[in-house]
């Protein structure tokens, strides 16, 4: 996908339909570098398991997550919020038609990031995602050339989980 800078994408998360425009070529250069900070320690311990015959449940249990917690241990919450506004405010690359029944896209600003997400943090990770895919897709499309086992081993049928909760 090749974006010119005004051209954008709409994503629906939750109720809320995002457009999503790519960041200047200099802005995202400027990201890229955090980017790889904050992903490649989680890669690079990643796809290494993937070469192995376990399936995903055993990866999971036994050598993912403490990979997982390795790389995201070196992150502060002041990296993720950082990250987090470079990507989703200061571009100015995003806006909003809120399930409020506005009908018109309003620019995301901080303000109605923290009214949207308000205990839906999860979904702004979300929206970081695709704002990443937008951005940074043909880095991506590259490195799935060596997560593409690892996808693979994800996606595998795994035991269902029980619901314990009374």
């Amino acid at each position: 996908m090749s974006l010119s800078q005004l051209d954008f994408h709409s994503k629906t998360i939750g109720k809320n339909t995002f457009y999503i425009r790519p960041l200047p070529a200099f802005k995202a250069a400027n990201l890229s570098g955090e980017l790889v900070a904050v992903l490649m320690p989680l890669l690079s311990g990643i796809v290494p398991l993937v070469s192995s015959d376990k399936g995903i449940e055993d990866l999971m249990s036994d050598e993912v997550a403490p990979v997982v917690t390795g790389a995201f241990s070196t992150l502060s919450g002041d990296k993720v919020e950082s990250l987090l506004k470079k990507l989703l405010i200061q571009g100015k690359t995003i806006s909003v038609i809120t399930s409020d029944g506005d009908k018109e896209a309003t620019l995301l600003t901080e303000d109605l990031a923290n009214e949207i997400f308000c205990s839906n943090v999860q979904d702004m990770f979300v929206l970081a995602y695709e704002v990443i895919k937008t951005n940074f897709g043909g880095f991506f499309d590259k490195i799935s050339v060596l997560s593409g086992p690892l996808i693979a081993k994800m996606t595998e049928k795994t035991t269902p989980l029980i619901n314990t909760a009374n």
